[in-house]
């Protein structure tokens, strides 16, 4: 595990949902800040040729997916310099070619769609896998017992990631789903499962890597459900429910300043390296910021054009 990168590939997101967020023109999002560490962890334990999919929470896993923080920018802000020509936005950002088969806004609209590229990579051969991103609220969905039962019955090479940030919007999860564990769901149908704090980077890279080496040799699928928390409201739009007591608590557990602060114990991270690594996330920005501003918008005359 190449540490420094993981710490940096959190800190760009990071910044790069600050920075969005501070823009008049943001448009309609769900942050990523406070759940880094799950989308880092498993993309860390991905192959080039492996796939992602998420849940339209995508900007995080996008960018810990390698996606150029510049093209994701224009996409967000519906330039025609986007991996979708601007047309997908957050909901439906993709760039297969990058190994990001792409967010679906439907709350586990991507579960059975990651089934079905599963078998895709089973079918050319093995050695690449998909891991598919949901949210502990596509857990309610038939969708999700549907992949598992096809992805036990095929042993397709599928690794099931729930970030289960503890809230469908503002209702709890222990209102709406009765196991006491999500990774419990996987248990009917012989399927593998773990669940681990989602704030922890090693504790999902170490889990996502056992299941990805499973998976890749053909031994199949497995559910990871990763303890996370949101460190924002469910979107832009809408109202925080949780109180400022719990919010509080919850940024007490910071992923970033947890792992940095092991690094720092460990030798691995100094003031300076931390400094450097902070400083070249900001000219990204800056960067991925003076791009996407840069970019022509789509013409209208391409409305009904395939962007991606």
């Amino acid at each position: 595990m190449d540490t420094l990168a993981i710490l940096r590939s959190m800190l760009l997101i990071r910044a790069f949902e600050d920075a969005l967020i501070k823009r008049p023109d943001h448009g309609f999002q769900l942050l990523s800040s406070g759940q880094e560490a799950v989308a880092v962890g498993v993309c860390a334990a991905l192959h080039d040729g492996d796939q992602l999919l998420s849940s339209g929470r995508s900007i995080g896993p996008a960018l810990a997916r390698g996606l150029d923080p510049g093209i994701v920018m224009a996409e967000l802000l519906g330039k025609a310099a986007g991996p979708c020509g601007g047309k997908a936005g957050r909901g439906h950002l993709a760039q297969p070619s990058a190994g990001f088969f792409g967010a679906h806004a439907v709350v586990a609209g991507n579960l059975t769609i990651a089934a079905g590229v599963a078998l895709a990579m089973q079918l050319q051969g093995p050695s690449h896998i998909v891991a598919c991103l949901f949210g502990d609220g596509a857990c309610g969905a038939g969708a999700l017992h549907e992949t598992l039962n096809i992805a036990a019955l095929w042993k397709l090479p599928l690794l099931l990631v729930c970030d289960n940030n503890q809230y469908s919007v503002s209702t709890r999860r222990s209102e709406a789903l009765a196991p006491a564990r999500l990774s419990d769901l996987a248990m009917p149908f012989g399927i593998p499962s773990a669940t681990v704090d989602g704030m922890d980077v090693t504790a999902v890279y170490d889990a996502a890597l056992a299941f990805a080496q499973r998976a890749r040799s053909g031994e199949g699928p497995a559910f990871l459900e990763c303890v996370s928390y949101r460190f924002a409201s469910h979107s832009t739009a809408t109202r925080e429910t949780r109180s400022a007591a719990e919010l509080k608590a919850a940024r007490e557990l910071c992923p970033i300043r947890r792992f940095a602060a092991q690094l720092e114990e460990q030798g691995g991270l100094t003031a300076g390296i931390r400094e450097t690594l902070e400083r070249d996330v900001d000219g990204q920005i800056t960067e991925a910021m003076r791009f996407a501003d840069s970019a022509a918008y789509p013409l209208a005359s391409e409305a009904l054009v395939d962007g991606v």
